[in-house]
């Protein structure tokens, strides 16, 4: 018997807005890459909350931004999919960052997408009460939200009153996924995303986005009190490959230590991780390396 609500959610927005902050505060586990950088998502990402009386499995899509590349074009259609495969959206503004271009773009999108939608407002912590009425206000005259919600997804602010609001927009149906399933990525692909947000989260802007980090090795051992981990970070230019491994070997060595540690948090072990760097020309840019890197099997 069907006695719980369950469905598909999708949060879209530009990038940066605090989606993924969002979702690890929901599911209550760092999953989800964070970082101060546009487009650190890049693929569909699904996250499971499970509760006594629902199961809501999100789709963290990468940030909608005019794509410059073949990496660029993927994610722009793995976002624009989503829409189409969800019981509900939720799209979610940065009240530091409205009204531009790209948000009309995405508010004309979802006009044509015949579901119900929810407006999120993040980052009210920001913001005084009569401001965030206003955009409270704004964003409901605009006649295409079923509800419009504000929250402060770093400080947990209204959080739960959200959880509850997309409970109410779901069918009854069944559980999709067993309750101590959390996402649908393997612990490879989230150690790799580990990395790669530390990586992002230490260097310069320059580097970040030509960034990707393959799994060489992932192995625990017989009597599962250490997994050895190798991992190599992949870069596009030979001037990246001297910024990540940093002077006598420092960058890479910071981020590994906070890679270790997260990775640790993670799956329960001590970690025995090494990181390589190795330069793949303008990768972003080739279909076939886009592919062989894995996103269009995500």
């Amino acid at each position: 018997m069907n006695n719980i609500k369950s469905g598909f959610v999708t949060i879209v927005g530009r990038s940066n807005v605090g989606k993924s902050t969002l979702l690890n505060r929901i599911i209550g586990e760092k999953i989800s890459i964070i970082s101060n950088k546009p487009q650190t998502t890049r693929f569909n990402l699904k996250l499971i909350y499970n509760s006594f009386d629902s199961q809501i499995i999100f789709l963290d899509t990468p940030g909608i931004q005019k794509p410059k590349n073949k990496l660029g074009e993927y994610m722009l259609k793995q976002s624009i999919k989503s829409l189409k495969e969800v019981d509900l959206i939720l799209y979610m503004v940065d009240i530091g960052f409205e009204n531009g271009e790209l948000d009309n773009f995405i508010i004309e999108t979802l006009k044509k997408i015949n579901l119900p939608k929810l407006c999120i407002i993040n980052k009210i912590d920001k913001l005084e009460q009569k401001d965030i009425d206003n955009l409270i206000e704004k964003y409901t005259n605009m006649d295409i939200f079923e509800k419009v919600i504000s929250i402060s997804a770093s400080k947990g602010t209204n959080v739960y009153n959200l959880i509850d609001s997309i409970k109410s927009f779901l069918p009854y149906g069944p559980k999709y996924y067993s309750d101590d399933m959390i996402t649908d990525q393997t612990q490879r692909d989230i150690v790799s995303e580990i990395i790669r947000e530390k990586t992002l989260f230490f260097l310069n802007d320059e580097v970040p986005h030509g960034i990707n980090v393959l799994i060489e090795k992932f192995s625990i051992r017989k009597n599962k009190s250490l997994v050895d981990i190798d991992a190599t970070i992949c870069v596009e230019r030979k001037s990246h490959k001297g910024i990540v491994i940093g002077k006598n070997g420092s960058m890479i060595l910071k981020i590994g230590k906070f890679s270790r540690i997260d990775i640790e948090k993670f799956l329960g072990l001590q970690v025995n991780l090494k990181l390589f760097v190795k330069i793949d020309d303008n990768w972003r840019n080739k279909l076939f390396k886009v592919k062989e890197f894995g996103y269009y099997n995500k």
